[in-house]
């Protein structure tokens, strides 16, 4: 591990520099072309074998080094969120003048692509230092954000030989990410009606927004009568026009859809489309229904999630400098009592009654909880085809919500470096333990069949549906 202290401390600024570089492009989902060049170059100029158009996604990349041994997998992200574009290091919402309404890396995607490829060649200077065998792959892989990006690539196959897949997310406390994940679907739901003078002729209309907004109330309605642990949310992507006096011919609306496993979604999505079909039988529309992405519910792997908590308990305290502490101070000052709530009452028997500027500390991990965490990521597709497991790690100011102006402000502190480091100093000193004890690697492929239940992995994206950037 001596090896991994000077791999690291040699390389981190050059780790940092490449964060950065993907904090200032923030590109959207499937458009991530610079920030995925960005890593190619690195890994490849490393010696890492690059395959590129993996999945036939052209931001979606292969790295791999080694010939022989366990396939060990860090999964890397890279893409950011619309209407998030941030000027950073403000204490205000200012949205940076060089690209206003643009977006922004709300959920710190630029510091977790940058850290998995960190542990990475990481792993890749320690099996050349010991002679050990393995074979390291870095999965470049977009359009996390509401695109389902490793969702199509485990639908293509490409995870299918992975022994262990690892990676991590940045936050605003450090531990296991034990919970499993509400599978999800997204779907779009386009109506199409008959134009005609609001004023003059509306008999002869047929409005597609009436359709859209018919749609909406009867989904609200549908909340009641569905379980409580499934989410509906919806965004009304066009609204058929900037004139009221014309009957709307065209309108749209967006749905995800999220429920506690890939056959409850199903059922529910079954239904939305049924108070869509009503909504458009109740205004003479017609409705075209286009499924957009989907992912499963993630499947914890204890196993690997013991070995990732005595990673991080052996890190010890996450230290920064006393300007940092300040620094996120100030941005703490800046959220409400409930956002800085909602992470601390899961973590009151480590706070105490504390709220610190910065959570130096670990999470305790309970391998017997049973929670589910009320949101969807794609690792979860992964979690099915292979032992998949990761960590959150403190980057932000304690309380920091995801998806918000203040996250994308604190995306280049060094606070949000000093997590990322040590990331990638847990999953490295991980993958080395599993390749030293394979024993692990075999009690975790054991206990995802136990998780599986039988049950091969079903990609919840049907064959038949293209990927987003190749719809007409």
């Amino acid at each position: 591990m001596e090896l991994l202290q000077e791999f690291f401390a040699r390389e981190a600024p050059r780790m940092t520099a490449l964060a950065d570089q993907i904090w200032s492009l923030a590109e959207l989902r499937y458009a991530e072309t610079a920030s995925a060049q960005l890593h190619i170059d690195a890994l490849a100029a490393a010696g890492f074998r690059i395959t590129r158009n993996v999945a036939d996604i052209p931001t979606a990349f292969l790295a791999e080094w080694g010939e022989a041994g366990p396939v060990i997998a860090f999964l890397g992200e890279y893409d950011a969120l619309s209407g998030l574009n941030q000027q950073s290091g403000a204490l205000v919402c200012t949205p940076s003048v060089d690209s206003p309404g643009a977006a922004g890396h709300g959920c710190g995607h630029h510091l977790l692509g940058t850290s998995a490829h960190f542990a990475a060649v990481a792993l890749q200077a320690h099996l050349r230092a010991s002679g050990q065998k393995a074979r390291v792959r870095y999965y470049g892989c977009p359009a996390e954000e509401g695109g389902s990006g490793k969702t199509f690539m485990a639908r293509a196959g490409v995870f299918d030989d992975v022994d262990v897949a690892l990676t991590w997310h940045p936050a605003s406390h450090s531990g296991v990410f034990g919970e499993s994940t509400l599978a999800n679907i997204q779907a779009k739901f386009v109506f199409h009606g008959k134009a005609s003078h609001a004023a003059h002729s509306p008999h002869l209309g047929r409005s597609a927004l009436d359709a859209v907004e018919l749609m909406n109330v009867g989904v609200n309605y549908l909340r009641e009568h569905m379980p409580p642990s499934a989410r509906v949310h919806y965004a009304v992507t066009d609204t058929g026009g900037l004139s009221p006096n014309v009957v709307q011919a065209r309108a749209e609306v967006l749905y995800l859809i999220r429920a506690i496993d890939n056959a409850e979604a199903a059922e529910l999505y079954q239904r939305v489309q049924n108070v869509a079909r009503g909504a458009a039988l109740m205004t003479d529309c017609r409705v075209e229904i286009v499924f957009d992405k989907a992912c499963s519910n993630l499947l914890p792997n204890t196993t690997l999630n013991q070995v990732l908590h005595a990673r991080l308990l052996a890190e010890g305290p996450l230290t920064v400098e006393a300007e940092e502490h300040s620094r996120a101070g100030l941005f703490q000052g800046t959220l409400s009592a409930s956002d800085i709530d909602a992470v601390s009452r899961p973590l009151s028997q480590v706070l105490r009654g504390q709220v610190p500027a910065v959570f130096e500390g670990v999470a305790p991990f309970d391998p017997n909880a049973q929670a589910v965490l009320p949101g969807s990521t794609d690792v979860a597709d992964v979690s099915w085809i292979t032992p998949t497991a990761q960590i959150w790690m403190a980057c932000f100011a304690f309380g920091t919500p995801m998806h918000s102006w203040q996250l994308v402000s604190q995306g280049k502190t060094g606070l949000a470096h000093a997590g990322m480091v040590r990331a990638a100093r847990v999953l490295a000193a991980t993958a080395i333990e599993l390749i030293e004890q394979p024993q692990l690697i075999a009690q975790a492929r054991a206990e995802l069949l136990e998780r599986r239940k039988g049950q091969p992995y079903v990609c919840p994206i049907p064959a038949e549906v293209p990927l987003p950037f190749k719809r007409g």
